[in-house]
């Protein structure tokens, strides 16, 4: 029923928020943040994932990306990363990702706030030039700014820096002004994306979670469902194509 209930609400909300984190591109074989890499397994994310780290060893920190890319280039966006396109040809929906992969543009989804950035983005650490490069492996590592032969460094948000200010102010917007929020396979520790729910609860919003673990929005939520996001995809479009 509670599947039922969701479809319903759906067809009935105007603005819809999705929040996404690891969880959905876990499933598509994307190892989490933290997972154990062999290789790498002597460095924890802290010390690369840093300014302070790329000052100090570049091709270090980018042979640790490259490797990361190599693994996300063999991934493919899963039912629930399809199912979220899917839903957003039918209604005025804004996904909010915390993911780095680009898994959800592949399928489909075009309103995307990429909270955290793209790992197939690079940006010069000397000038303004940006640009999409999906070499794997990289020609060059690290690889130099065209324009200025300044370091590449990827456009992501490393720790000890602050999420971009547009796309952050873009999600607390719109988290406050939504009638649906949904958020699927974030831990909510991250912040500020863990508060946006609560923005959203705030302002009367329904809130919806979908992770295989209990998280501190699952007492507060609407509706929570105790699954990983590919199985919930499954039901959900069971349920939906029912109603259709």
């Amino acid at each position: 029923m509670e599947l039922l209930d969701l479809v319903k609400k759906i067809e009935e909300s105007k603005n819809i928020v999705v929040l996404t984190g690891a969880g959905i591109s876990h499933e598509s074989g994307i190892p989490t943040f933290r997972g154990k890499d062999g290789l790498w397994e002597k460095y924890k994310p802290e010390e690369l994932a840093t300014p302070w780290a790329f000052e100090k060893n570049p091709k270090l920190v980018w042979e640790w990306y490259n490797y990361r890319r190599e693994i996300i280039a063999k991934a493919k966006p899963n039912e629930c990363h399809y199912l979220i396109a899917e839903l957003e040809k039918e209604k005025d929906l804004t996904l909010i990702t915390q993911n780095i992969d680009g898994l959800h543009e592949l399928a489909g989804s075009r309103d995307i706030i990429e909270l955290h950035g793209n790992i197939w983005r690079v940006k010069c650490t000397k000038c303004s030039y940006k640009e999409i490069n999906r070499d794997v492996p990289l020609k060059e590592i690290p690889p130099k700014c065209p324009k200025c032969v300044g370091l590449l460094r990827p456009d992501v948000v490393w720790f000890g820096e602050p999420l971009p200010t547009e796309e952050l102010n873009d999600a607390m917007e719109l988290s406050a002004k939504c009638d649906l929020f949904i958020v699927i396979g974030t831990s909510l520790v991250v912040q500020p994306a863990g508060s946006l729910p609560f923005i959203a609860l705030e302002n009367r919003a329904f809130v919806v979670e979908v992770n295989p673990e209990e998280t501190i929005l699952s007492q507060r939520a609407h509706l929570f469902f105790k699954m990983k996001a590919v199985e919930f995809a499954r039901r959900f479009k069971e349920v939906w194509k029912e109603l259709c």
